[in-house]
């Protein structure tokens, strides 16, 4: 099985239902807010003065930004405190995460791996065991390396031998990574240690690995410089990191990304390289049955998204959407490169194409229609052999694996059907259960519908919508709607146990699938970027008017919310549209549109947003930006913004600037407040305990300001 990282992107989610009462929402008492103390600072784009007074909170390490944090989560928590159901909601959300959860195994040799965990470790578990019939011994326990459960861990690449594998630790959040190996017999660390690595897998060759990492950054700014200068390095066991081999870097372009991928027989390694500012990515190859031969180039230029899923002897089998919006898989003759001599192996579709992989001399195809998973196995020469039966619509990953594989194991979620691994046999294509979640809920009580709604220009935009069956549309019901729209990513059906405090008090999720994700293929995802921006904005508005009009809510009983980019859709929207919505949750967003680009991985991220460096951008985008279209006494809604102190992905300052100058202009009662975690990045690696703690304090804070008493048998007290 291969495992590795080319880029990333950007990339949270049985009582009463006292929701018909409809009490009015609490009247928040004025809150005092810290005083958060101006600089003169104003930057000239293109004959436009823009100040940025909170630009002294971008320096993460200040001891006054430290002093802002403390005083901003005394606010917030004092808040949250007196809200007299979050303990109740703290505690059933404990109730229904206390399950275990496992991966899909995988096979290394005769062993299999996978993940568990038992209820509310704050981390997952690696376990191995001989055979499927073996008995499971931990590998890696990732809660042993920190006392407060803030180190994560992720297995990174396994040895063509299957003798030794990689992992790789992250600390309290940060993309940071550092890469050690084990010994998978004696489950046994090596003396390796690799640091300063970021985005990477380990592309094994031989007695040794590919990896990329970056110069070691300034001490203080590790989590705010520009990462620039990547590299890419061979490390042979057993050596220090000091001896590693500088295989490519690129002096002339500090900006560019990379990543290493090595055939499953190792013969080849592949190189990719992306430019800022543009979607695709190059790819240059290297043929080790010839000794001499450097990286040569495959498929050359930036425009379009091309992998190699794997090589079928001298050639390799390549997914691109070049000539092919919704994906295609070709054959490539790497000594006859040039696109005249592809062999079409999967033609383009009407439905995306979303992955393609190999496993057990199979070509296993995942497609996305109208964002349901449905997969098809084929010859490697690209002859259909059978649909793989899924058991309804929803979401099915982790198709692929060894060419030696007889089995493969995917597993299968939706909204309202929890993660169930299945067992699926090549020859037969029969899927069996092989391991079943055990939440503590009647999926039989919920019902998933998915509609079409018009956008602003008529464009039809699909939108899931869950709740329990019987739900009254009387436009009362308390109401969250989800979203992201952007840098291709889909957002397809999946489970989410916290979800349920929601669902079990009457409440609506609604997930909107934006133009700018990935749902449609390329066309799609273009539609909502760089100068497209606002039909994301768009969409999503005509999300909200759907509900409300189709009386699942009302203005007043519904909540927005969104993560990352995501984050930046919720505070747009709320910007263009404050009397909307009741609720806003922005979570680690990209608030500042004109500097986005100058800290760490941002520039990465022009492709799809544009740069203020250009002055065709820079007025599309401080038409938008969250931060910049802030206006003076306009009563906005209740506003949780939610960031972490080690989001080295999209830098709290974001958000810290957006908060304090919501808090400067927005008049009402509404509270406008930004709750900072410490020790916790952009959401991934997160502590279950943590992950707890955040959910139990948005449904409080989303209740609370929608006039909701969940758990409750009577009215909100109005004093509330």
């Amino acid at each position: 099985m291969k495992l590795f990282v080319l880029f990333v992107v950007l990339s949270i989610p049985f009582a009463m239902n006292t929701h018909g009462q409809t009490p009015a929402a609490p009247a928040n008492p004025k809150i005092q807010y810290p005083v958060t103390s101006k600089v003169e600072q104003v930057d000239e784009y293109f004959g436009t003065k823009v100040s940025d007074p909170y630009r002294w909170l971008e320096h993460d390490t200040a001891a006054n930004v430290g002093q802002w944090v403390e005083a901003q989560n005394k606010v917030t928590y004092g808040y949250l405190d007196q809200i007299p159901f979050r303990n109740q909601i703290k505690q059933r959300l404990t109730e229904i995460i206390n399950y275990p959860k496992y991966s899909s195994p995988f096979r290394v040799g005769a062993y299999y791996l996978f993940s568990k965990n038992d209820g509310l470790q704050n981390q997952s578990v690696y376990y191995i065991q001989q055979g499927l019939a073996g008995e499971p011994k931990v590998l890696i326990d990732p809660n042993r390396l920190s006392a407060d459960g803030t180190a994560a861990v992720s297995i990174t690449g396994i040895s063509k031998d299957k003798k030794y594998l990689a992992y790789s630790i992250n600390r309290s959040g940060s993309d940071w990574q550092e890469i050690h190996v084990m010994d998978v017999a004696t489950q046994k660390d090596l003396t390796d240690k690799l640091d300063w690595v970021k985005f990477s897998g380990t592309a094994w060759r031989g007695n040794g690995f590919y990896y990329n990492r970056y110069p070691t950054p300034q001490k203080g700014k590790e989590l705010s410089s520009q990462n620039e200068h990547a590299m890419v390095y061979y490390h042979r066991l057993g050596d220090p990191q000091e001896k590693d081999e500088l295989v490519y870097e690129d002096r002339q372009h500090p900006l560019r990304l990379l990543g290493v991928q090595t055939t499953e027989d190792e013969r080849f390694a592949l190189l990719y390289v992306r430019e800022p500012g543009q979607d695709g990515s190059e790819v240059h190859y290297r043929d080790f049955n010839d000794q001499n031969q450097d990286f040569k180039p495959l498929l050359k230029g930036f425009v379009h998204q091309q992998s190699v899923i794997e090589n079928v002897g001298d050639e390799f089998l390549v997914q691109t959407n070049e000539d092919a919006p919704n994906n295609r898989v070709v054959r490539v003759d790497p000594k006859n490169p040039a696109k005249a001599n592809w062999k079409v192996i999967v033609p383009e579709r009407a439905e995306l194409l979303e992955s393609a992989a190999t496993g057990g001399g199979k070509l296993l195809v995942s497609y996305l229609r109208d964002v349901a998973t449905r997969v098809e196995q084929l010859s490697l020469d690209g002859k259909p052999e059978r649909t793989v039966a899924l058991p309804a619509l929803g979401t099915a990953s982790g198709f692929g694996g060894n060419h030696d594989d007889r089995e493969i194991f995917y597993s299968f979620t939706s909204f309202t059907y929890p993660p169930t691994i299945y067992r699926y046999n090549l020859a037969s294509g029969k899927s069996e259960v092989f391991r079943k979640s055990e939440v503590k809920f009647n999926p039989d009580e919920y019902e998933t519908k998915q509609v079409f709604y018009p956008s602003k220009d008529g464009t039809k935009v699909p939108m899931f919508i869950v709740h329990k069956k019987g739900l009254k549309l009387d436009g009362k019901n308390p109401t969250l709607l989800y979203a992201y729209g952007g840098f291709n990513i889909s957002m397809v059906p999946g489970f989410s146990p916290s979800r349920l405090v929601l669902l079990e008090n009457g409440g609506v999720y609604a997930s909107a699938n934006l133009r700018g994700g990935g749902e449609y293929g390329e066309k799609w995802h273009q539609g909502g970027t760089q100068l497209n921006k606002q039909n994301v904005f768009d969409d999503f508005i005509a999300a909200a008017e759907y509900l409300i009009q189709a009386k699942y809510t009302a203005k007043d009983k519904l909540a927005i919310q969104g993560g990352s980019n995501g984050g930046l859709l919720v505070g747009a929207v709320t910007n263009q549209r404050p009397d909307l919505f009741r609720v806003a949750f922005p979570a680690v967003g990209v608030m500042d549109m004109l500097r986005f680009h100058k800290f760490t991985i941002g520039y990465a991220w022009t492709a799809d947003y544009g740069s203020s460096d250009s002055a065709e951008h820079f007025k599309n985008l401080y038409a938008y930006s969250p931060l910049h279209n802030i206006r003076e006494g306009v009563q906005y809604p209740a506003t949780l913004v939610t960031t972490a102190d080690h989001d080295d992905r999209v830098v709290p300052a974001h958000s810290f600037k957006y908060a304090a100058t919501l808090q400067e202009k927005h008049t009402g009662d509404n509270p406008v407040l930004i709750r900072i975690a410490t020790k916790a990045g952009h959401g991934g690696g997160k502590p279950l305990s943590k992950v707890i703690e955040e959910q139990a304090d948005i449904y409080s804070f989303m209740f609370y300001n929608l006039g909701i008493a969940p758990y409750q048998k009577t009215k909100l007290n109005a004093k509330y």
